[in-house]
């Protein structure tokens, strides 16, 4: 349109508005206003797409309020502004648009339908119309609790088709709980049926709470995302270097540290996570620092114990302070010997042979940060409404909103391609994995611990949230029951999810124990030990592994690593096979192998613990007495070979060598009193304590042995 007009033109633009504004009255007489209030779904029909909008309207005294949300641009509960009813004419605006409060001047203009149960008409913005159309509709709360009529049969159904004992599931939409239900039993010797009050472990959901734990603390000046690791903890180390000096606590929580999991280096241990920080610096990394996404628990322990020095507490104190507390999750906890001290707790079940069999529970207190929080569903849809809800919890901003967006926003692509067509690629974002499902915007993040498994699953864009638990290991049904109350509510293409997973999972489940039978074909028959078992007993360490111990018992080797007990068969030349151990199966079927040194002896254990880089080798601890400076004071002395003399010392609790005009040798303990020289290979000092108290050394080298006498004093 072109607005330079005559002074005439303007007075005569001027008299028709102002005539229309006398005239709107008098075509209204006669004409009852339509009722705008409640809830109303729709669309704004762009060039390229409809988007998708939800408005709802009350009427307050004699004016009207509105709210506007557009799921698709992850705007929710925008203001509206100059609500207007005239007749069956409706006009609002729009205010605070989420690019940009202030550009387009977003405008609804429509007419109510006879029945006035529909709104269409024009919307206009910076200067472009399109056309829009509303219909009433049930508020959201009362559509999804509508959409789940049958899903208690659903589930009763499937819990049957996966041989779970166990299911809780809960679903929030928006701020509003619209179902909290328990199926099966927490407990099947009594007989015990699972609640929305029943404690389940949550796994490795717990790692969205320590990011959650670390957007307080930058919302709170404390921390900076993007500042390295080693500024705020003293003495922090990695194999690389490279790593230790730019890891920073957004790397930490995005699994790109380049460490693959190393799990094994934690999992049942018994140190504290000082501790097993400190042995970082001892795990092989198979990547570098942001070269792609590896799955990393030690790195999410490492944020909370960062969490906990920069709070002057603990992990768990300040979760509770500052997110329990506020959220209102009174029974959540941090470990599973809290949780069976609860009158409401789920027992841990795993399928063995086709029949369910309770386990024991696993305790990862010490890995918390990655995954030891227990809770319920009663507590966690809190935790789903303040995601939902930008941060806030019956009005109150617990966390600023661009906090939850960065945790919610994809920071590491993972490298792989779903086969489902409904499901995007995926990327993590921090503590979540994000992409999108049918077209929504998807963020979640699964738990898996001895006998339970658990998912976490927000719609941020939808306002819909789920978290769903069974009380089996590896349990397909949170997934699936997750997937289908969103089909449900969300009003997606029915897909028969649970119905295609049984199909793959009978094949897969074959196809498992076909393998099985044919894993003795790898065997190697008909060989033997190339030393007795005695020989083999000892222990064994590694400095990010600790010990590993072998020991002979009844003619059979066993092996202890993390107070995890596994019987041994010979399984070929000097590889031995991890047997069941019906309270623990971390090491059945797995192989480690023996290594023999140049003398013969064996003196390293070499175990497949972390399969993305070279075998964990675990070296012969010598006995103790070896390095005890009273023990070794009975070799002191000088000695005399083929005229030279020497001497040997103690600095410390290290024995040396000290040859004229040559520099002073340590020597390495190593088993009967035979000593290794330090940074000296192919050579070897054995101390010999003779009947009459007296010492003789060799000298164990590749051209012979050199015999010496201790020289009287």
């Amino acid at each position: 349109m072109d607005c330079k007009h005559t002074k005439t033109t303007r007075t005569a633009l001027a008299m028709v508005w102002c005539l229309n504004l006398l005239l709107l009255p008098a075509l209204a007489l006669g004409q009852e206003a339509k009722d705008l209030g409640g809830y109303w779904k729709g669309a704004i029909k762009l060039p390229e797409m409809e988007l998708e909008v939800r408005i709802d309207f009350q009427k307050k005294g004699d004016a009207w309020e509105g709210t506007i949300s557009i799921p698709a641009q992850g705007a929710k509960d925008l203001p509206l502004a100059n609500i207007k009813v005239n007749g069956a004419k409706v006009a609002f605006d729009l205010v605070g648009h989420p690019d940009d409060p202030a550009r387009g001047d977003p405008k609804f203009k429509g007419e109510f339908s006879e029945d006035g149960r529909k709104i269409t008409g024009d919307f206009t913005q910076s200067g472009q119309t399109y056309s829009f159309s509303l219909k009433r509709a049930e508020r959201r709360g009362a559509a999804a609790t509508e959409a789940l009529q049958g899903f208690d049969d659903f589930i009763e159904q499937a819990l049957k088709d996966w041989n779970t004992p166990g299911f809780a599931i809960g679903i929030v939409v928006d701020d509003e709980v619209v179902y909290a239900k328990g199926f099966g039993l927490r407990d099947i010797e009594k007989n015990l049926a699972v609640t929305p009050k029943t404690l389940f472990a949550i796994g490795s959901c717990t790692k969205a709470f320590t990011t959650f734990l670390l957007g307080l603390l930058v919302d709170e000046g404390i921390l900076e995302w993007d500042k390295p690791v080693a500024n705020y903890l003293p003495g922090f180390k990695l194999y690389d270097e490279h790593a230790t000096t730019h890891m920073t606590p957004r790397d930490l929580v995005t699994h790109r540290s380049g460490l693959p999991r190393h799990d094994l280096s934690w999992y049942n241990s018994p140190l504290l996570r000082a501790e097993l920080v400190s042995r970082l610096r001892h795990l092989q990394p198979n990547k570098d620092l942001r070269e792609t996404w590896q799955y990393n628990n030690l790195m999410f322990l490492t944020a909370g114990y960062l969490a906990g020095q920069l709070t002057g507490g603990t992990w768990e104190e300040a979760v509770q302070k500052r997110i329990f507390a506020p959220l209102g999750m009174t029974q959540s906890n941090f470990s599973v010997a809290d949780s069976q001290k609860a009158a409401d707790f789920a027992l841990p079940y795993e399928e063995k042979d086709d029949q369910i069999r309770l386990m024991a529970f696993r305790n990862i207190d010490n890995v918390g940060p990655a995954g030891s929080i227990n809770s319920n569903i009663e507590d966690m849809t809190g935790w789903l409404i303040v995601h939902l809800n930008k941060g806030k919890l019956s009005g109150k901003q617990i966390i600023n909103q661009a906090t939850l967006t960065d945790m919610h926003t994809p920071h590491m692509a993972i490298a792989a391609i779903p086969e489902e067509p409904e499901v995007s690629p995926s990327s993590y974002a921090m503590g979540w994995m994000v992409n999108t499902y049918q077209g929504h915007y998807r963020v979640q993040h699964g738990g898996g611990i001895d006998g339970f498994t658990a998912l976490v699953t927000l719609f941020p864009r939808d306002g819909l949230g789920i978290i769903a638990f069974a009380n089996r290991s590896g349990s397909s049904l949170p997934g699936l029951m997750t997937l289908h109350a969103a089909d449900r509510i969300l009003e997606l293409k029915y897909k028969d999810w649970n119905g295609e997973a049984l199909e793959k999972w009978k094949v897969a489940k074959g196809a498992q124990k076909e393998a099985e039978e044919k894993k003795d074909t790898l065997r190697k028959t008909g060989t033997q030990p190339a030393h007795t078992l005695e020989e083999y007993a000892g222990e064994y360490q590694h400095p990010g592994y600790g010990v590993l111990k072998i020991e002979l018992q009844s003619e059979r080797l066993v092996m202890t690593f993390n107070n995890i007990v596994t019987p041994l068969e010979h399984w070929h030349y000097e590889v031995f096979n991890g047997l069941e151990n019906p309270d623990d199966h971390t090491f059945e079927d797995m192989r480690i192998r023996f290594l023999t040194n140049m003398k013969g002896d064996v003196d390293a254990v070499a175990a497949p613990f972390e399969m993305m880089v070279d075998e964990i080798i675990f070296k012969r601890k010598p006995d103790m007495r070896m390095s005890d400076p009273v023990y070794l004071a009975r070799f002191l002395g000088k000695y005399e070979i083929a005229g030279q003399t020497f001497t040997i010392g103690l600095k410390g609790s290290v024995l040396t060598v000290n040859v004229p005009g040559q520099p002073q040798y340590e020597l390495v303990p190593d088993r009967d009193d035979e000593f290794n020289l330090k940074e000296v290979s192919g050579i070897s000092v054995k101390f010999v304590v003779n009947d009459d108290g007296s010492v003789t050394v060799f000298f164990n080298q590749p051209n012979g042995i050199f015999e010496a006498k201790r020289m009287e004093e």
